[in-house]
């Protein structure tokens, strides 16, 4: 009895900090998404094949930022920063790997409900946009929605997909994974 009470608690506590967790990475990404907003050049302008791989970076509150996207059908709009690690994760979705026009773009977040969380409800035909600080939008549609095992790194950093989005499961087991192509 006790140490069913003790489990019971112990989940309890568990759910109450993630949920935590999930409302602070959603109130620092508003937060920064304002003043992202306000840095990116005034030009939106769509994307052309003759912008340099290299994505222009600026730095908020100590993280770089390479722009940010939005999913119109999860009524998303979040900042992402230019490189990940745990600790950035808890703040915003970040780029795995690569860029816009070198069409290999990896993003990845938590699945706070705010941040990827909804991503197992896009689906084929859906769109995305992502603004890179110099104010290109580039617009792409879902081709590909998967759930691979956390070891299928291959299959999401060397896809021929133009931008892949990914997050984890409930649990951590298996990786919900978005291919898009530029549209």
């Amino acid at each position: 009895m006790i140490l069913g009470a003790a489990l019971f608690f112990g989940a309890l506590g568990l759910l109450l900090y993630n949920e935590a967790q999930a409302v602070r990475a959603e109130q620092m990404s508003a937060e920064v998404m304002h003043e992202l907003v306000g840095q990116i050049s005034e030009t939106d302008t769509e994307n052309t094949e003759n912008q340099p791989l290299e994505m222009k970076e600026v730095t908020i509150d100590g993280y770089n930022y390479i722009g940010y996207l939005m999913v119109p059908e999860l009524e998303l709009e979040l900042p992402i920063m230019a490189d990940w690690d745990y600790k950035r994760l808890k703040i915003a979705p970040c780029r795995y790997q690569g860029t816009v026009n070198g069409e290999n773009l990896v993003l990845m977040a938590h699945n706070y409900e705010r941040h990827f969380g909804k991503l197992s409800e896009l689906t084929e035909g859906s769109q995305v946009v992502f603004t890179d600080m110099d104010g290109v939008s580039t617009l792409y549609e879902v081709t590909v929605k998967d759930i691979l095992v956390p070891t299928a790194v291959d299959e999401v950093t060397d896809s021929d997909f133009d931008l892949v989005l990914f997050t984890c499961t409930y649990g951590g087991k298996s990786r919900i994974t978005i291919y898009c192509d530029e549209k």
